[in-house]
């Protein structure tokens, strides 16, 4: 059961991009359609956890829920939507795989915290894949807002990661609660600012919301991607650690790549291939310490399981 929800949220969080995509292309203003997405996701998810008494309305009266949702989900995804609208679903992917390379540097820069050997070489061959990644459109020729679009999907990382590193805290300050109805607080939190960026920035016309590409987008983005899909990653953190399901990061974006080139026609050449393959790789070496411990805690856990039915 475990193998089979990790390889449904690597195929969920893998076709989102291309989701968001979608949307975007059928003239959905990009911070609105974020915003219900999360507003209505993290609403539904919290009234949820209420039922089930696993969660209370007093929650939303933490500050800590509102500052989470400026990162992980308000900075983050502000920037990855409105990013959509000149960069293809696939490069957007691989562009939010360097989240965990951004907590290495927030935790190097910000947290003086000394990284490892292999941690620092990781986080050096994944920027070069970023690199690699932009160098094709770095031309004359290029596109400026491709360019702009790119560096807001890294931009929005650096929310991402301090939103990560915050989030561990709030967890450790929220024992009782359950992650599921943290990650519901902080979406309504972070969906709410959105909706007020929104309506701040965009024009909403009512008509370009109810194309069947656009409400097809919002549905599966709201359903499957928040709700389904942020509800098996928890419940993987609950049964596991918090590595293992975050390595649908090294996963997800070859999904992404392939379903934007197979489905929506979008475009690959060698060298963005070569920065594809080259940022995974770097993101697998600087998080193989982690990956590394899950593997011995899993096979001393399964030591101990033989010799207790011994």
């Amino acid at each position: 059961m475990i193998i089979f929800n990790y390889l449904l949220i690597c195929l969920i969080f893998g076709t989102t991009f291309l989701a968001i995509k979608i949307g975007v292309d059928a003239a959905s203003p990009p911070f609105f359609s974020a915003g219900i997405r999360f507003f209505v996701a993290g609403l539904l998810l919290f009234l949820w956890m209420v039922w089930r008494k696993k969660a209370s309305f007093t929650l939303l009266l933490r500050k800590e829920m509102l500052f989470t949702g400026i990162g992980l989900t308000f900075g983050t995804f502000s920037t990855l939507y409105w990013a959509e609208q000149y960069v293809s679903s696939g490069i957007a992917a691989v562009l939010s795989a360097t989240g965990p390379l951004m907590i290495l540097l927030l935790q190097l820069v910000v947290l003086r915290q000394k990284p490892s050997a292999r941690a620092a070489i990781g986080c050096l061959v994944g920027f070069t894949g970023v690199i690699l990644l932009l160098l094709p459109s770095l031309t004359l020729s290029a596109s400026g807002w491709w360019v702009l679009g790119s560096m807001a999907i890294l931009f929005g990382e650096f929310f991402y990661a301090s939103g990560a590193l915050y989030s561990k805290r709030v967890i450790q300050q929220f024992p009782k609660a359950s992650p599921i109805a943290l990650n519901a607080a902080q979406m309504l939190y972070g969906g709410l600012l959105l909706l007020v960026l929104s309506a701040s920035t965009e024009h909403v016309q009512i008509n370009s919301l109810l194309t069947p590409s656009a409400i097809g987008s919002l549905f599966y983005l709201i359903v499957i991607g928040s709700m389904v899909g942020h509800s098996l990653f928890y419940w993987l953190v609950a049964k596991t650690n918090p590595v293992f399901p975050a390595t649908w990061l090294y996963i997800s974006p070859l999904i992404a790549l392939t379903i934007g080139v197979l489905f929506y026609g979008e475009s690959m050449t060698w060298v963005t291939m070569i920065g594809v393959i080259t940022i995974i790789v770097g993101t697998v070496i600087a998080n193989l310490d982690g990956l590394l411990s899950l593997v011995e805690k899993r096979k001393n856990r399964s030591e101990k399981l033989r010799e207790l039915r011994s």
